[in-house]
């Protein structure tokens, strides 16, 4: 053991050091005014946990926020077992992708959680807000079956359009 950790002679750490931790990597952030899906590749190998960071987002449908991970063979679209609930009403479970309630006109803000639990297999968690006083909640799990490179965010059919927000992530 290092000396100066026993004799509690730590350095001092300000607000302003903290953004800089080493190994939490933050994307840029992507404005999702349009288009049918937000890809985050180049994802090193020894990522071991990924927050996906959604600010005021929304489709033009019904369909549902879908995150779906991916290896350099591609995007991974089966396996997955998630569900999201949301208000008081039950579930909506999905296996194409961790699935995020959401609805037409329907504007959401907050943070999925995607951990490395070990070999391929990530498990994920959500808590949202959408419009101004309704939550959601929900999580899931899938084995890759290969090394993790890559995050997208899409919908459930993966062909309605974004209309408003912004998604970033942050990864370490």
């Amino acid at each position: 053991l290092d000396a100066t950790l026993l004799t509690g002679d730590l350095p001092a750490i300000s607000g302003a050091n903290l953004t800089g931790l080493p190994g939490i990597t933050s994307g840029t952030a992507v404005d999702t005014t349009s288009g049918t899906s937000i890809d985050f590749t180049g994802l090193p190998s020894t990522v071991k946990r990924i927050t996906v960071m959604f600010r005021g987002v929304s489709l033009n449908s019904t369909a549902k926020l879908l995150v779906q991970l991916g290896t350099s063979g591609g995007l991974v679209a089966t396996g997955y077992i998630s569900t999201t609930n949301y208000g008081s009403t039950g579930g909506t479970s999905f296996t194409n992708g961790f699935g995020m309630y959401t609805a037409a006109t329907n504007v959401v803000s907050g943070h999925m959680t995607i951990t490395h639990q070990g070999s391929n297999v990530f498990i994920s968690s959500h808590t949202c807000k959408y419009n101004t006083n309704n939550g959601m909640w929900g999580g899931g799990d899938v084995d890759l079956g290969g090394t993790l490179d890559r995050v997208r965010i899409t919908s459930s059919t993966g062909t309605d359009t974004f209309d408003a927000g912004s998604i970033n992530i942050l990864y370490e």
